[in-house]
């Protein structure tokens, strides 16, 4: 059974940073590309940013290139989303999801499995 499982969602001020988490189990983690994407209230689910298998390689959308920086860890199986200069805008529920790889990072149909999301509130 694979698990993703977000954490590190909160309520911050605008100009202000937290840092998501992306726990992963039941596969071999370091094999997979990870995503993160983001569902604002009324919006469509939307591509935030992207990193391949061994982090090499990294996708960001232009509206948090700058602000937003993914990592991982293969060994703890785990996938982050730093996030500075936060911005009303950004609120949503934020998702991590697992790729076995794909021409579209941004694309949701690459991905498989997907988590259950944690809220980030961005206040003015």
């Amino acid at each position: 059974q694979v698990q993703l499982v977000e954490s590190g969602g909160g309520l911050v001020q605008a100009g202000g940073s937290l840092r998501l988490s992306c726990a992963v189990s039941g596969r071999t983690f370091s094999s997979y590309g990870m995503g993160w994407f983001r569902q604002a209230p009324g919006k469509e689910r939307e591509f935030v940013s992207g990193i391949s298998w061994s982090a090499g390689s990294q996708y960001y959308a232009y509206y948090v290139k700058g602000r937003f920086t993914m990592s991982r860890d293969n060994a703890k199986k785990t996938v982050y989303l730093q996030m500075n200069s936060l911005k009303p805008e950004d609120t949503a529920v934020y998702y991590c999801a697992s790729t076995s790889g794909g021409a579209r990072w941004s694309a949701e149909y690459e991905y498989d499995y997907w988590g259950q999301g944690t809220q980030v509130t961005v206040s003015s």
